[in-house]
């Protein structure tokens, strides 16, 4: 398609950032920028109909981490680069929680909850091998004798790290051992509980849908179905050719593409990591309500008013689920089906019909830092997400706007 020159005089004009992925991190980055200097000209750019990587496709969860998964990461990468990461997700749910009223983006904080199975019941070795948290014994499962001191550590650094709520001049704990809660929720060979209060659960397409009709308000322009091939630095900014016939110029070029940004540079850290899901019918007196997590965060499930929503299980089949596709597969799939009708629903259950199977593309990597950085003169990403782009993207947004003006 041809443009017009009112098309290139607009739309296709010079702009001050083009932003490429309509995601949590590409949209938070033009709300705060347009907050902070209304004049700015900002584009947009999304090569799907809708966001098309993990930002409408994931679980809902608004986290910051579980307790075996914090376990882990500090053996990854040690407890500093853990805290810094952490408080980049806590502050944003509270960023989240600023900007929009509960009721926008279906935000309800019941809490969430961390199952363990012990050593003696685990039926999946195969997903429990790749636990290597440094409370865990030889076979890879979490070794629950060390749940009480665990929690008492993370506990004692946390806290004071995110300036969690206090009462009487002390930090309430995050973490707390629910283990007596089992009976009560119906879990199925489960030995232990963990309790966080802080965790709740938002419906991420509304917060999506929010921050576009934030940023629009604004003057910022999405151009959805617009595919980058290439760009190009030099003095002025940055040159970018897309599937339209347009070229597009600006002075600087944010890459927020996430999972999808090897594809445009290829140097990135960064590898796609596909999180399936899916949501069952209605089940009569589900026992439950919150987010729950089981094996580091590799199995999430929440209530979805009275169904269940299930996913994760990549750790059964890491090969094949370093993939782009969006399809599920029948691996992970029954997988997943297991471990509801061994582990989340009470014995002697009716299988639930499942209504709806989908999956997105996360962006991992080589440790769970997000990536934030100047690739060339007046090009930038904001990538690496690592699973918990609802709460760490309004952090990384702000981070990368003040490299920008650096």
């Amino acid at each position: 398609m041809a443009i017009s020159v009112w098309e290139q005089s607009t739309y296709f004009a010079p702009k001050d950032l083009v932003i490429v992925g309509c995601g949590f991190v590409g949209l938070w980055t033009a709300y705060e920028a347009i907050h902070q200097n209304p004049k700015l000209n900002i584009t947009i750019l999304e090569r799907g109909t809708i966001p098309s990587g993990a930002s409408t496709r994931n679980a809902g969860f608004s986290c910051f981490g579980s307790v075996s998964e914090l376990i882990s990461d500090i053996q990854l990468m040690g407890e500093a680069a853990m805290l810094e990461t952490v408080k980049m997700r806590y502050d944003g749910l509270q960023r989240i929680q600023e900007v929009f009223k509960a009721k926008e983006i279906d935000y309800n904080q019941w809490g969430g909850y961390e199952l363990f199975e012990g050593k003696k019941t685990s039926k999946n070795k195969k997903a429990s091998k790749a636990n290597k948290g440094v409370s865990s014994d030889e076979s890879g499962l979490y070794d629950i004798s060390k749940l009480e001191s665990d929690i008492a550590y993370l506990n004692k650094i946390l806290a004071p790290a995110l300036k969690t709520p206090k009462k009487n001049g002390k930090y309430l704990p995050i973490y707390t051992n629910a283990s007596k809660d089992i009976k009560k929720l119906g879990f199925q060979g489960i030995e232990a509980l963990a309790f966080n209060q802080l965790e709740g659960q938002l419906n991420s397409a509304k917060l999506v849908l929010a921050l576009q009709k934030a940023v629009q308000a604004k003057g910022v322009q999405i151009l959805f179905n617009t595919e980058v091939k290439k760009f190009k630095s030099h003095k002025k900014g940055v040159t970018i050719t897309t599937n339209l016939e347009a070229v597009l110029e600006t002075k600087q070029f944010l890459v927020c593409t996430n999972g999808f940004a090897k594809q445009l540079i290829p140097s990135l850290d960064v590898v796609p990591a596909r999180g399936q899901v899916f949501v069952t019918e209605p089940i009569k007196n589900l026992k439950f309500k919150g987010c729950f997590h089981f094996d580091e965060g590799y199995y999430y499930f929440r209530n979805l008013g009275n169904r269940l929503l299930l996913g994760g299980a990549r750790n059964a089949d890491f090969k094949n689920e370093k993939t782009y596709s969006l399809e599920t597969s029948a691996t992970i799939q029954k997988v997943l089906e297991d471990f509801m009708m061994q582990r989340i629903l009470p014995k002697g259950s009716k299988k639930p019909k499942i209504e709806l199977r989908w999956s997105g593309t996360m962006g991992m990597g080589s440790i769970k830092k997000p990536i934030i950085e100047q690739l060339q003169p007046n090009v930038y990403c904001a990538v690496r997400m690592s699973g918990m782009g609802v709460a760490i993207a309004p952090i990384v947004a702000k981070k990368a706007l003040k490299l920008m003006k650096g």
